[in-house]
């Protein structure tokens, strides 16, 4: 796979200030690349700088030093910008903070208008990214009577019918409940897995980030771990260092191989968890 965005050196920070020491930027030197088709989930506590991060793809932020590039495009190139806008879509945490419209179709429909996409071909985009989504039957609801996971499914529908090769997703599950969690993470695995799009998914729920094919970890605006997700969350000690839990299944298999079972080193799920433990109750 291609590198779609490097991230290579970038320190952020929210004031300029020629006298500020490393503790003062949001993002000190991370280095990261991200391939085309690729489902990266990256996780940290709150203030660990990974929505900081998040918003240099699409060029809300701008590194203080560093560069970040997306499909070889450097954000800080301002002729480029509304082209790097195409490429990489975004979607907040707050599902209504992000619904525009008083009518569903209407509101997927908003961000084509703005491309100055023809009406017959807006028509058509929305209709098949309700779709993907699964809320097509919903197109001429309010989005006022959607669940939040729906009005979540809403946001988007809306970015993919601007048809972006990345969305980065900056804790779209965080306000929802676990239904609503459930079916934004189902869409998501579906854009990924069906469509292609490469996905970066923010969050804290590890239990999302496990679902992902790497995983990037976070800590005082820094990058301190990352890879495969079992690869990363067999290092609970190291995690836990960094005020970082793991899923529930690893967490208790962890405990129970520190009372002196006989269990795999980590697993990452419950399925995972139940066959681990079926193994030593048959004995």
């Amino acid at each position: 796979m291609d590198n779609f965005i490097t991230v290579k050196d970038v320190y952020f920070q929210y004031e300029e200030n020629d006298n500020a020491s490393e503790e003062k930027y949001a993002l000190c030197g991370v280095d990261l690349a991200i391939n085309k088709g690729e489902f990266v989930a990256v996780v940290g506590h709150n203030g660990s700088g990974k929505s900081t991060l998040a918003k240099h793809f699409n060029s809300i932020y701008l590194p203080t030093t560093g560069d970040v590039t997306v499909d070889g495009i450097n954000t800080k190139d301002d002729d480029k910008l509304f082209e790097l806008r195409k490429k990489v879509g975004l979607v907040l945490q707050n599902p209504d903070n992000q619904i525009v419209a008083g009518i569903v179709e209407d509101d997927v429909a908003f961000g084509c208008e703005n491309l100055g996409i023809p009406p017959r071909e807006i028509r058509e985009r929305v209709y098949e990214a309700l779709e993907t989504v699964g809320m097509y039957e919903y197109r001429k609801h309010s989005p006022d009577k959607l669940s939040g996971g729906q009005k979540q499914r809403v946001a988007i529908a809306g970015i993919i019918a601007m048809q972006p090769e990345c969305i980065v997703l900056d804790e779209p599950t965080a306000m929802l409940d676990p239904q609503g969690r459930e079916e934004v993470i189902a869409t998501i695995q579906t854009l990924n897995r069906e469509h292609g799009i490469t996905i970066i998914l923010i969050t804290h729920y590890m239990e999302e980030a496990v679902l992902a094919d790497r995983v990037v970890m976070m800590d005082s605006g820094k990058v301190f771990l990352e890879g495969r997700p079992r690869e990363v969350f067999s290092q609970v000690e190291l995690l836990k260092q960094h005020r970082l839990d793991v899923p529930q299944a690893t967490e208790l298999i962890y405990h129970l191989r520190g009372c002196g079972f006989e269990l795999p080193e980590c697993v990452l799920n419950e399925n995972e968890c139940v066959k681990a433990l079926l193994k030593i109750l048959k004995h």
